[in-house]
């Protein structure tokens, strides 16, 4: 069976690699789908922190006279 999706070969740590087919197991899925998923999840908490971390930095730089509280607008 063909795909068009991309593949991708990793070399992985016997540990990692061990971990990996239990989860497979476990869940009922191949490695690959597990991989896919991992990976999925790890690259979405990695964009959570760059946007965070650029978030803080836009903060900083933000003049206060533009600003408006919190109490002020939600009144809490």
């Amino acid at each position: 069976m063909t795909t068009k999706q991309p593949r991708l070969n990793v070399v992985l740590e016997p540990s990692i690699y061990e971990t990996l087919y239990k989860m497979s197991k476990r869940e009922g899925l191949s490695m690959s789908l597990v991989a896919r998923d991992l990976l999925r999840e790890a690259l979405n908490i990695h964009e959570d922190a760059f946007w965070a971390k650029s978030a803080a930095e836009r903060e900083k730089s933000l003049p206060s006279k533009k600003t408006v509280r919190h109490k002020d607008v939600w009144g809490s």
